[in-house]
């Protein structure tokens, strides 16, 4: 398979696993992406996922460009619909639990666009940035043409955007497109402290938190005040509403049941 995924104590780890091709994804690979993002949103018992590509080089290095089926026109790749974004995930609204980007490597055109739909980056000191689709006469019109402006100053958006430019883990996390930076071999213990912070929150709560930041980005405060979302609603009214206050009464560790 393309894409390993596993599921345990309410963390789900995708990887995407072609390091022989730097991670990156031909069409095997977006679909098999597409159906784990649906599993995961069908799925109650996921709290938090994080997302990686194998070995030590690459996060991902995008679409493949020397995939055999890989033989759409740019215009032809442009009306395809992708409401996802690259991967399924750069642009999704439907995934309602908190990503982490495990980033172990190279994060260019798609894979930069995975990493900039994801909630939380951790970036190893080694790892680097870009949308260098302007190079080979293409666009990153798979989200970092959208994103990539909205979540830093433009000039330096379009910096990037304009040349190509590579950025490393240093200067992302300067920009804010990274959380931490750390050692390679400090990877996973960071990703791990991050993962037992967010399970340390109510679950409903947290999924209520992400969908409002994603489907009221582009209101005024007043419209987005008055969205009534179905996450916001549920996670008022449940249990672990109630839990929470009477466990900070009785000073212990409140016991979440996400419902």
């Amino acid at each position: 398979m393309p894409v390993l995924y596993s599921l345990k104590d309410h963390v789900a780890r995708v990887t995407i696993d072609r390091a022989d091709r730097m991670n990156a994804v031909d069409e095997a690979t977006a679909d098999e992406l597409e159906a784990i993002w649906q599993r995961i949103e069908a799925d109650s018992d996921v709290r938090v996922v994080v997302l990686t590509g194998s070995g030590e080089k690459a996060f991902c290095a995008g679409a493949d460009m020397k995939a055999g089926g890989n033989t759409l026109s740019g215009l032809e790749y442009w009306a395809h619909a992708r409401p996802g974004g690259f991967g399924g995930l750069a642009l999704r609204k439907s995934l309602h639990v908190p990503v982490i980007a495990r980033v172990n490597g190279l994060a260019v055109g798609g894979g930069f666009e995975l990493a900039l739909g994801c909630d939380i980056v951790i970036a190893a000191e080694h790892a680097s940035f870009a949308l260098p689709e302007a190079r080979v006469g293409r666009m990153p019109l798979d989200g970092g043409m959208i994103l990539l402006p909205r979540m830093i100053p433009q000039k330096v958006a379009m910096g990037m955007l304009l040349t190509g430019k590579r950025i490393s883990a240093a200067e992302a996390k300067s920009y804010g497109l990274v959380n931490e930076v750390v050692a390679a071999a400090e990877m996973d213990a960071a990703v791990d402290r991050w993962v037992a912070e967010i399970l340390e929150c109510a679950p409903l709560s947290v999924k209520a938190i992400k969908e409002c930041v994603k489907e009221t980005n582009d209101l005024s405060i007043d419209e987005a005040l008055a969205k009534r979302l179905p996450s916001l609603i549920a996670a008022l009214a449940s249990a672990d509403a109630d839990e929470g206050p009477r466990a900070f009464r009785e000073k212990r560790k409140p016991d979440w049941k996400g419902r």
